[in-house]
């Protein structure tokens, strides 16, 4: 008879949905209990996100581990992926003409430099296993994600791509207790959370709205400046990111420069908070 063994971790987005889990196992709220939490590092988050993880880390609760493999923009600028091979591409807009969105680039940065490094880190160093080699039957590791009921969409994604990984399960603790984004502001509020808990994403993640592009020009000059540099860098002229395409790349939705975009109030004024423009595009690793 296969020994059946059972390992336990969390993928910790380090925003309002993956904190909240975080935390309901540091309070025992969530049985059984994480091994780890594991936050993949795009190098790119707001310095709120890092400053806020050093925050969890103080708890002594369950070991944070970070997992990178590069810095996203300087990959970009560089037209090179994780691997040194192609460029990873993120969901920027196409233009044939600045104002005039055509499209958008198929996205490659969530796969390559989350979903992946994570599961890296789970085989070998978790499991022992080496490159290429078979997880034995027997052995399930069940991760944990902060995906809420408004996002309930994401889990079925998320399902879906590990299908085939007989040694992986996910596991949704907000959906179980049905728990909405907005439910997890108050769960966090009742834990004493001494500050604002923000959305985790890099800086020039288009996916973006409105309310989050102003608010980080008003309140984060450096994650403003940095979201321009890379914008900017899409579109110069010869740029591995861009070449072979007819159509400019932005990072706005608007298709112009973003610090010529128009950054006017968003149809729903809770896409903030709530974060709604994320549940029909993020891969179920971003935004949580």
């Amino acid at each position: 008879m296969t020994k059946q063994i059972h390992r336990h971790v969390l993928n910790l987005g380090a925003g309002v949905q993956s904190t909240t889990v975080y935390l309901m196992y540091v309070a025992s709220e969530i049985q059984p209990a994480i091994e780890c939490a594991v936050f993949a590092d795009t190098g790119e988050e707001p310095e709120t996100i890092y400053r806020h993880l050093d925050w969890l880390r103080s708890l002594n609760g369950p070991p944070i581990v970070t997992v990178s493999t590069g810095k996203l923009g300087d990959d970009l600028q560089r037209g090179r992926n994780s691997t040194g091979q192609r460029f990873a591409s993120i969901p920027a807009y196409t233009a044939a003409r600045e104002g005039h969105k055509i499209g958008i680039v198929r996205r490659q940065c969530t796969r390559e430099y989350k979903i992946e490094p994570i599961e890296r880190y789970i085989r070998a160093e978790l499991l022992g296993m080496a490159r290429g080699q078979r997880v034995p039957n027997g052995i399930t590791v069940f991760q944990s994600y902060g995906i809420s009921m408004d996002e309930a969409g994401r889990s079925i994604r998320i399902r879906d791509r590990l299908a085939d990984r007989h040694w992986l399960t996910p596991v949704f603790p907000l959906l179980d207790r049905q728990m909405t984004r907005g439910d997890c502001y108050q769960w966090l509020q009742r834990f004493g959370v001494p500050h604002e808990v923000q959305k985790s994403a890099c800086v020039f993640c288009p996916f973006k709205s409105n309310a989050e592009w102003r608010r980080m020009r008003d309140t984060d000059p450096e994650s403003w400046a940095r979201a321009v540099e890379i914008d900017n860098a899409l579109r110069v002229p010869g740029n591995v990111v861009n070449r072979n395409l007819d159509q400019k790349l932005y990072v706005h939705v608007s298709c112009v420069p973003l610090e010529k975009a128009v950054l006017g109030p968003d149809d729903d004024p809770r896409q903030y908070y709530l974060g709604l423009n994320w549940t029909a595009e993020c891969a179920g690793m971003c935004g949580v």
